[in-house]
């Protein structure tokens, strides 16, 4: 689920950066916190995978669509932070200068919850001392404006957060909004408590700032959301990575490709690799663990004599039983055995924590172009997760995430059926789960959602679809090759709120290992087809479409004027294209189907909307 941070024309953006880094330092890694813009907040699809709306201080202000989209999510469930009293909404004339806040009414009662302010935007920003109600610990916030929550006693289920303790008024209220819930801050939640922005020691502010965070989870609370524990061992910078295979001679290929001789080092675009020994493992481990700042080089440690690092050094993820499940997974199968040829899974990096398996790859072109294929990239921790459409995906401990890297002859391949490389792979994903060490029988809950997303459907605890994987993938072409990097985000062992595999086999939970061979190699059988047909999809539409959520769906077009009620009836096979035709009273005379792409388009198939992207 998703954090959005408003940060329209209207907001101070410092504010709303401030916003943005307190949420993620509490709230990872169980939401994404990412910013939402006017465009989006107006016409996108970003209600139904919402958990919190907020908005920072504001400086004009709210257009009536824009307040229109806040009532709607509000009223039907959702939650809302007003950070500086939030969104602005007019001047009240008469009042002495004073701006008052967007009124959220409940339907039912009448009442509705907002304050008024100075409208001096001059005000210098000063530290004020807050309590939370019925508490006497004393914390010191940042405060340009003093709010005034005048009449909050006529608001029916309201309630005081927190007070000012000198003066006793109130300095953060709560409400019940139709099916939602609201909370309204006057002093700047967000600004964190620095010795050197406050003036104070750095003891004093390192305790202030302890009580600010608890303020901010309280209030967090309160909208309810489901708050992470702390973990002190999740790492907050990379981590050294350790390159690995199924059997001696992969890892020193893939050096030799490379032009590397341990100790040695490889320079691209975006990083600089350094290649270690594997004696040297836990002492650059070590360094890495109480690091206080990233290092600018990204350490690898090859091991080139077939052998693992023991668990203590890969607590969250055991690579030698990887390779035995993977070697389980294939049973009799026959695979080659030549040094500078292997199958899919054979050769693997893996890191407990890196900026992003994607990055690492697709940000490096020299390093990419030279990686034999197949080669495989797994994170415990991606600090930077990257999804579609420049979206962040958020990988905390229990999410398998991984990038594929493949090379693609074009002397044997048509070009535009690269698009069905990221339906072939959400395919795999779902066979995957219905293997029987993984969900067995429960994976037939596991489903497709067009184009790149796997879906977890009627949730036990919620009845909800949930996602619980999503897919990128990357082409760049080099001469007659194509190089593609498929990346993936599975929820395999995530602890709640977030929904994974585990959540459907209580008594009997997958392992990352084991799901992660039965993952290659049911792709690899797939990928061998699909080569050996030049691309054609053909072999596995009748599946493809049986294990998607989309058959005989009933959506809104809004990329037409005016809309069009379309019914989807499946994906054409040369462009992969969302094939629909129109409903019989949305028909137009014309001949044929409509067929869309999921570029420029903005998809939210689970709300029945297909609509202009927004950029």
């Amino acid at each position: 689920m998703n954090v959005l941070v408003y940060t329209g024309p209207e907001v101070m953006q410092t504010s709303a950066s401030r916003a943005i880094s307190s949420l993620r330092s509490v709230l990872y890694p169980h939401y994404a916190v990412q910013a939402v813009s006017q465009q989006t907040l107006t016409s996108g699809p970003w209600s139904s995978s919402c958990a919190l709306l907020v908005f920072p201080a504001c400086r004009l202000p709210l257009p009536t669509s824009v307040a229109s989209s806040i009532k709607s999510f509000v009223e039907n469930g959702g939650a809302f932070l007003g950070l500086q009293a939030g969104m602005r909404a007019g001047s009240l004339l008469g009042a002495g200068g004073l701006n008052y806040s967007f009124r959220l009414q409940d339907p039912v009662s009448g009442s509705s919850l907002y304050c008024t302010f100075p409208s001096n935007e001059d005000s210098s920003p000063q530290l004020v001392p807050v309590s939370l109600r019925d508490e006497e610990v004393v914390s010191l916030l940042s405060q340009t404006k003093a709010v005034d929550f005048d009449g909050i006693e006529r608001v029916q289920n309201a309630r005081v957060v927190a007070h000012y303790p000198e003066s006793k008024s109130i300095a953060a209220a709560a409400a019940s909004v139709g099916s939602g819930n609201v909370v309204l801050w006057g002093p700047h939640l967000e600004v964190a408590i620095s010795q050197e922005s406050s003036g104070l020691s750095s003891d004093e502010a390192q305790t202030l700032e302890g009580r600010r965070q608890s303020m901010l989870r309280t209030t967090l609370s309160i909208l309810g959301l489901n708050l992470p524990l702390s973990d002190p061992n999740s790492p907050l910078y990379p981590l050294p990575q350790f390159l690995l295979a199924s059997r001696q001679g992969i890892v020193s290929h893939i050096l030799e490709v490379l032009s590397v001789t341990v100790p040695g080092q490889f320079k691209d675009a975006h990083d600089t690799f350094s290649f270690h020994a594997a004696p040297h493992a836990e002492t650059l481990l070590q360094q890495g663990r109480t690091a206080n700042d990233p290092e600018e080089v990204r350490h690898i440690i090859a091991f080139t004599d077939g052998s693992y690092p023991s668990t203590n050094l890969t607590p969250r993820f055991d690579t030698a039983a990887y390779f035995i499940e993977l070697a389980s997974a294939r049973g009799k199968t026959e695979h080659t055995t030549a040094p500078d040829s292997w199958s899919i899974g054979d050769a693997l990096f893996y890191g407990e924590a890196v900026t992003s398996t994607q990055t690492l790859l697709d940000k490096n072109p020299r390093f990419l172009s030279l990686l034999p294929s197949p080669t495989l990239l797994v994170a415990t921790h991606q600090l930077a997760g990257r999804g579609r459409g420049g979206n962040s995906w958020v990988s905390p401990t229990g999410c398998l995430q991984f990038s594929l890297r493949l090379r693609i002859s074009l002397a044997s391949f048509i070009a535009p059926r690269l698009v069905f490389i990221q339906y072939l792979f959400a395919l795999a994903v779902v066979e995957a789960c219905r293997h029987k060490g993984v969900l067995g029988e429960r994976g037939s809950s596991v489903r497709i959602k067009w184009p790149n997303d796997v879906y977890i459907v009627g949730n036990e605890d919620s009845g909800r679809t949930t996602k619980v994987a999503g897919i990128l993938v990357y082409t760049a072409f080099s001469g007659t090759d194509v190089d593609v990097v498929i990346g993936c985000g599975l929820n395999v062992l995530n602890p709640p709120p977030i929904a994974s595999l585990a959540s459907f086999a209580p008594e009997k939970k997958p392992t990352m290992e084991r799901t992660l061979a039965i993952l290659m190699t049911t792709f690899e059988a797939m990928w061998n087809t699909f080569i050996a047909g030049q691309g054609s999809f053909e072999p596995f539409m009748d599946l493809y479409l049986d294990r998607w959520l989309h058959s005989d769906q009933l959506v809104t077009l809004t990329t037409t004027t005016p809309h069009k009620r379309v019914r989807i009836v499946g994906i054409t096979s040369d462009h992969g294209l969302l094939r629909t035709i129109p409903e019989r009273g949305d028909y137009d005379g014309s001949n044929g189907f409509i067929d869309l792409q999921p570029d420029g388009n903005s998809f939210d198939l689970m709300a029945g909307l297909i609509m202009t992207k927004a950029r």
